[in-house]
């Protein structure tokens, strides 16, 4: 095993996802140096499509806007609810509530637009690495100061930096490693999907709308239209549902469509064509965000049922916010944990606000129509969440809410872990 010196970097990267590209591109913009280490070679296959309004913003600041208005991605004007009958809602139409160009969204090919995200962090200025798996974080008198990497050809090699960010998605280098994975027990469904082609669309600017279609027992479709005629299409219930007759997910998700007429009546004139897959424990959060000279973004810091889509906005702005957190650290040269308080209160502020209208949607006493015709005039909150605009007092709203479902309490953990709390250089991995 030939093993390489070691190189030097303002920040490592764990992942070349859409969180970690977006880390990688806003640090470059700023003149750090940054390499990204992704084990797997782009393209490569990621479910969750969906770009809500808001992401607009942190992807404009890394120049990703030409690139989506230049592409054939579908565009996506509006989200709506789809009842068991067929019934439709009227759709949340993103340009009745906001008169800006991210008002227009797009309903993205993971396998090419994840390419293109890191193919524009490179753009920027930041190393990228395909084919290096971390497979142990450095870490020296309490502080992590890169990782260790290993290629497809067994090479090794030590990135070393002052800050490391973990953006390494759902697997979480650092979250799996050290057991800081805590499930949100009130959140663990499983989701059935696969992908049709030549399903229907809906007309005009309704024909790339993302549709929640439901079920009984509070399960639901995703139905999101794609470029080159394919539609994503998935059920999200509780795993004693999904299962009461069995386990095969081909029938599983068959007998579902069924109990939902407006999915059947789309789905009957086009066919699979891509395998069945299963996912199960959807939602968790890092029992720590940061620490001394490290952050998780992403999904490798949290994971949140994805009913509105908040994932790709959870990890652009993550990125963003994570890129931040970063370069405030490397200018003051301390890399304590403390210095990422103002990090971890962002982060989790954005997922809370998302969380609440997650346990709301899966709440038995709780649905739109009901809210809506009580407090008509929180139909603007309510928007405001499902596009992202999270910068705002939701405070009226969860106070409405909470007459219907209950609303859970913010999560007590997923701050940085501070000193004298480090784990060991066993349990870290240190070398």
């Amino acid at each position: 095993m030939h093993r390489t010196d070691s190189e030097e970097f303002d920040v490592v990267i764990v992942g070349g996802g859409p969180a970690g590209s977006a880390t990688a591109a806003n640090l470059a913009l700023m003149g750090k140096k940054v390499v990204v280490l992704e084990k797997e070679a782009f393209p490569r296959y990621h479910v969750g499509e969906s770009l809500i309004p808001y992401c607009y913003f942190p992807l404009e600041k890394i120049g990703m806007i030409d690139r989506l208005k230049a592409s054939g991605y579908t565009q996506k004007y509006s989200v709506q609810f789809a009842g068991m009958s067929g019934k439709i809602s009227r759709p949340f139409y993103f340009y009745e509530h906001l008169d800006h160009d991210a008002a227009r969204t797009w309903q993205v090919n993971r396998d090419s637009f994840d390419r293109e995200m890191l193919e524009n962090a490179r753009e920027k200025g930041a190393e990228i690495r395909m084919g290096w798996r971390a497979k142990d974080p450095l870490v020296e008198d309490g502080y992590h100061v890169g990782v260790r990497a290993v290629n497809g050809s067994g090479e090794e090699a030590v990135f070393r930096a002052p800050i490391t960010v973990d953006a390494s998605g759902r697997n979480g280098f650092l979250m799996t490693r050290n057991g800081w994975r805590i499930p949100d027990t009130h959140l663990q469904k499983v989701a059935i999907w696969t992908y049709y082609r030549g399903a229907k669309r809906d007309e005009g600017y309704d024909e790339g709308a993302t549709t929640v279609a439901y079920l009984p027992e509070k399960g639901w479709f995703w139905y999101i239209p794609l470029a080159n005629d394919e539609v994503s299409v998935g059920v999200v219930a509780d795993k004693d549902y999904l299962y009461r007759e069995g386990r095969d997910p081909e029938n599983i998700f068959q007998r579902e469509v069924q109990n939902n007429r407006w999915i059947a009546d789309h789905l009957a004139q086009g066919s699979p064509c891509a395998p069945y897959q299963v996912t199960g424990d959807y939602s968790f959060r890092s029992r720590y965000c940061a620490g001394n000279g490290f952050i998780l973004t992403g999904d490798a810091f949290a994971f949140l049922d994805p009913v509105f889509s908040s994932g790709l906005f959870l990890a652009f702005t993550g990125g963003e916010l994570a890129a931040h957190a970063a370069a405030a650290a490397l200018e003051k040269g301390c890399y304590d944990a403390a210095q990422f308080d103002g990090y971890g209160e962002k982060i989790r502020r954005n997922i809370e606000i998302m969380r609440k209208l997650v346990y709301a949607f899966y709440d038995e006493g709780f649905n739109f129509r009901d809210l809506l015709d009580k407090y008509p005039d929180l139909a603007g909150d309510v928007t405001d969440v499902l596009i992202g605009n999270t910068e705002k007092d939701f405070g009226p709203l969860f106070a409405a809410v909470a007459e219907f479902a209950d609303i859970p309490a913010p999560l007590g953990y997923g701050k940085p872990l501070y000193a004298g709390g480090e784990l060991s250089a066993a349990k870290t991995g240190a070398l």
